[in-house]
């Protein structure tokens, strides 16, 4: 299937690891160029030398850009530089950040100021100033890969969830008030994928009920009609597609990817 993604720029937040960094992988196979951003440098270096190794000869084809998104300015700053190396940013794809796991009875006011910090406004101080020029020039897609605990709550992850609700919400919107200046903008709703955030959260749960983290792993994927978890590869191809012109009609739509395990008709 031709996605028609050759030699567009395709700039990715968090693209240094997990999900970020696999849809960075496959938007290389198919011909973009790829600038990712996050917080350590060191994750980017390493990352690039990898994407350069599974996908040969796309070296020239990959920048880095090192920025703190949870300020505008600095995001503001990356979304230029990146600009200026391989021109206007025809896709965004949002990956960074992720709210703190916490046990209920831990929370306060604090934990969802710094959620929404983590979470929200990551994504929104690239996807401000990503959308308007977008919307100046009349094409530009853009990909929120946000999470299930925005529709399905634990009590774990209240704080982080609202993160992911507003997301959800800022999404669809922006996509009402920007489909008729040619932007498509949607999102993917993972649930567990096996990434290095996953082992993280699995600490968190593990300490709150008291259990091994092996039996929180097993209890998840128990609750999987498939019998497993996502891998991020598998996130990262549906990304890609509603980035492609394959998914020219589609927008203002958040994608669930639970395995069924949430099964709604909406």
């Amino acid at each position: 299937m031709e996605l028609n993604l050759a030699n567009k720029h395709v700039l990715i937040t968090g693209g240094s690891r997990g999900i970020g960094l696999a849809c960075a992988k496959v938007f290389l196979e198919e011909g973009a160029k790829v600038s990712l951003v996050s917080r350590s440098q060191e994750n980017l270096e390493t990352a690039k030398k990898l994407l350069a190794t599974q996908v040969p000869g796309s070296e020239r084809r990959i920048a880095i850009f090192s920025a703190e998104l949870q300020k505008a300015e600095p995001a503001a700053q990356a979304l230029d530089q990146a600009e200026q190396a391989f021109g206007p940013v025809d896709v965004l794809v949002n990956s960074a950040g992720a709210a703190k796991r916490t046990p209920v009875d831990q929370l306060s006011p604090t934990f969802f100021r710094e959620a929404m910090d983590a979470k929200f406004f990551t994504y929104i101080n690239m996807i401000d100033p990503v959308i308007k020029r977008m919307g100046a020039r009349g094409t530009g897609v853009i990909v929120n890969v946000v999470g299930a605990g925005g529709k399905t709550p634990t009590t774990v992850h209240i704080a982080g969830g609202s993160a992911n609700a507003a997301l959800m919400l800022t999404t669809v919107g922006l996509a009402v008030a920007y489909g008729p200046k040619g932007v498509r903008i949607n999102a993917v709703n993972p649930s567990g994928t096996l990434t290095d955030r996953l082992i993280e959260g699995l600490k968190v749960n593990a300490e709150h009920e008291k259990i091994s983290q092996e039996d929180v792993l097993k209890r998840m994927t128990a609750q999987v009609p498939m019998g497993r978890l996502a891998s991020p590869e598998e996130v990262a191809d549906t990304v890609v597609y509603l980035a492609s012109d394959r998914a020219s009609y589609v927008t203002g739509t958040v994608i669930t990817m639970d395995g069924a395990a949430h099964p709604v008709v909406v």
